[in-house]
């Protein structure tokens, strides 16, 4: 079994490998899907408390309710949060990605547990916000703590995440496609052929256990849908404009309430609470997830006033939860604010263009399309999550239309970027835009080391070092009992024994024949250690940060000793660095 796993780390260590991605890819869908889903089981369970039936339907609750429950709820996660340590605190898409890009893929179980546990309560408790973001982060997690928890690489971390994240959405969202592409052009934000494989069979795996739970049904079931004439060209744009303009609306005011992240986190998790609440004494439609309502938007059943105060409130109070801190996502609530855009413009196409007209669900499509792209950035995944969601590609080419005129309306005129990144960025974590970094974060250690590499005590007898000759190591490591303290050529070492150099003077009461190496005259690499799990971006990490020249690779042997597995230079890692730079030029 040790052998087995051994084989499959390293093989995990070349990124090509794609058999063994492909089974990393099959796991992780399986892990993620039925995390996911056991997350919207706790939703269910624990709105049945109060009567919300399937974690939804809200507006069935006394009037009192609508208050109390969501400024509740918002006191209690406050009460909560604040007795956790601050950095446990961090949940949701940002805390994916940031440890992606600044811990090497390394997620802690205990973010992943709040993240569970708060995002149950929120959503349970009415707090406007999507179920999609918590399971990215779940998804994410439970991917990476099984590879920490089987010591793989972690440049399989990285794939690992991305696996995750599109089980997660595919097992919410039964949008496997749509998974896919987010988790690659959202969360890892780069497309290869090699990462490519495992993410799809994540999708897939993650909607098999999605299906084979009665969890697979449609999200939506829509009536046939088209395009009647191409004279709405205009309008479509005209739509994707408006579209725009709410999602950089919806950037710009979570970024206002981020601004706020340095009070009490109690405070503002009640303030969110209380103005949800008071919020859903008007539109109690606001509340929890939405995707009720928007189910009515798609059929029609929703007036322009219903439709206008959903878009207004739905924004308001995802944005400031959102902002806030709040450990809920927003994919459903900018389906719902497009939904609403789409749907008031779509019922003036009838007044205009009687005879030219198409139906307004078509126009919700777009709407959601449109704003989803916006807020997240991700116009591809946008496109083919609507498609999946409803079923049809006779969507496609107008919602593409509406996408593009949405995003070049946030990105040109309001100059707003996509919601996750611009969050970061405020809060001082924005995502390194560094290609080769990316290349050597996918290149393990271990493929970049020399394994040529020995440990040798630094007071040593002639006779032992004459011995290495017969190894000719290209690198010693002069180590004192289990402290390594310097880096020695091979050869330089050698040749220094075979000057028959007299020995240095021994210390009080050591054997005089002993050479001690410390006092050699020889060229010195300054050295640190990392692990065999580390990426090249991480040794260079480690060698910048401690400024040294050399790091030491360190295994286990299967009775759970320390074993040096080779050496990786500056000088190694520049050759990989420009390896890459020459296959882009």
């Amino acid at each position: 079994m040790r052998n087995t796993l051994g084989s499959f780390r390293r093989s995990l260590t070349r990124y090509e490998s794609t058999l063994a991605y492909a089974l990393l890819g099959v796991v992780g869908g399986l892990a993620s899907g039925g995390v996911v889903l056991a997350f919207e089981a706790a939703i269910v369970a624990l709105g049945g408390l109060w009567g919300v039936l399937d974690g939804e339907a809200f507006e069935t609750l006394p009037r009192w309710l609508l208050f109390a429950l969501p400024a509740g709820g918002g006191l209690l996660l406050g009460i909560a949060f604040s007795l956790l340590p601050k950095e446990q605190r961090e949940v949701g898409i940002l805390h994916v990605v940031s440890r992606l890009h600044y811990h090497y893929g390394v997620l802690p179980l205990r973010n992943a547990l709040v993240q569970f546990l708060a995002g149950a309560l929120a959503l349970a408790s009415g707090q406007s916000g999507g179920r999609e973001g918590p399971g990215v982060h779940l998804g994410a997690a439970v991917n990476s703590l099984l590879g920490q928890r089987l010591s793989l690489p972690n440049n399989s971390l990285r794939v690992a995440i991305a696996c995750g994240t599109a089980g997660g959405i595919a097992a919410a969202f039964n949008t496997p496609l749509a998974g896919v592409i987010f988790a690659m052009e959202v969360i890892v934000a780069e497309y290869t052929v090699a990462g490519f494989v495992p993410v799809m069979l994540a999708a897939v795996a993650a909607s098999a256990v999605s299906r084979g739970l009665d969890f697979g049904f449609p999200v939506f079931t829509l009536p046939p849908v088209a395009l009647n004439s191409l004279w709405e060209i205009p309008f479509i744009l005209f739509v994707g404009l408006c579209c725009g303009a709410a999602g950089a609306l919806f950037i710009r005011l979570v970024l206002l309430s981020a601004g706020s992240r340095q009070r009490p986190v109690l405070l503002r998790f009640t303030v969110a609470g209380v103005l949800t609440g008071c919020l859903a004494l008007w539109v109690p439609e606001v509340l929890g997830m939405g995707y009720d309502s928007l189910r009515r938007i798609l059929t029609g059943d929703s007036t322009l006033v219903l439709l206008a105060a959903l878009a207004a409130t739905k924004l308001l109070a995802t944005s400031v939860n959102l902002g806030f801190g709040l450990p809920v996502g927003l994919i459903g609530p900018s389906l719902i604010i497009g939904a609403c855009i789409g749907g008031l413009l779509g019922q003036l196409g009838p007044v205009l263009q009687p005879a030219l007209a198409s139906d307004m669900t078509l126009y919700v499509i777009i709407g959601m399309a449109a704003t989803m792209g916006t807020v997240l950035g991700a116009p591809l995944a946008a496109s083919i999550a609507v498609i999946e969601l409803t079923q049809t590609t006779a969507v496609a080419m107008p919602a593409l239309l509406a996408i593009v005129a949405a995003n070049l309306v946030n990105t040109a005129l309001f100059r707003q970027r996509a919601v996750h990144h611009a969050l970061l960025r405020q809060l001082e974590r924005a995502v390194p835009e560094d290609p080769l970094g990316q290349f050597l974060h996918r290149v393990d250690v271990t493929s970049g080391m020399n394994t040529s590499a020995v440990r040798v005590p630094a007071k040593i007898s002639p006779e032992a070092l004459r011995a290495l000759a017969v190894q000719v190591p290209d690198w010693c490591v002069i180590h004192r009992d289990e402290e390594d303290l310097f880096l020695l050529r091979g050869e330089d070492l050698l040749a220094w024994e075979a000057g028959e150099r007299p020995p240095l003077p021994p210390e009080e009461g050591e054997d005089p024949a002993l050479l001690d190496l410390t006092g050699a005259d020889l060229r010195r690499w300054t050295i640190t250690r990392v692990p065999e799990q580390a990426t090249l971006r991480q040794a260079m990490d480690v060698l910048r940060r401690e400024t040294v020249e050399a790091a030491c690779v360190y295994g286990r042997l299967p009775s759970g000793k320390r074993s040096l597995r080779g050496i990786v230079t500056r000088e190694r890692i520049e050759r990989y660095s420009l390896s890459f730079i020459y296959s882009e030029s």
